[in-house]
């Protein structure tokens, strides 16, 4: 079994999350609401974070509801949140990034 990494402190998670505006720290998890142009475009950003998430073995919670796609990232083994899960949100908001680009949102 691979090293579990530490749980961050309400510190180092608030300085992580300086650089991820569009999360915030709910519940032990970091989270983030992302509102697709369309139901398939969230299915999609959803199967593209999946594939992120094997190839790093992290796996977020996810919430699928229409075209609102949430985000849930806590490194359970380690209980809270660690440097995976914010590296993850960065990953996750490259993907969102590119979602509405290629929407031609702003």
């Amino acid at each position: 079994m691979a090293d579990v990494p530490d749980a961050l402190s309400a510190e180092q998670i608030a300085e992580g999350l300086r650089g991820l505006p569009a999360w915030s720290l709910v519940d032990g998890a970091i989270r983030r609401t992302v509102t697709a142009p369309t139901f398939l475009a969230g299915v999609e950003l959803v199967r593209q974070v999946a594939e992120v998430a094997e190839g790093m073995n992290h796996h977020p919670d996810i919430d699928i509801r229409w075209r609102r796609v949430t985000f849930a990232l806590a490194t359970h083994d380690a209980g809270g949140v660690t440097f995976l899960d914010l590296e993850q949100a960065r990953l996750i908001d490259g993907l969102v990034d590119e979602l509405t680009a290629a929407d031609g949102a702003s």
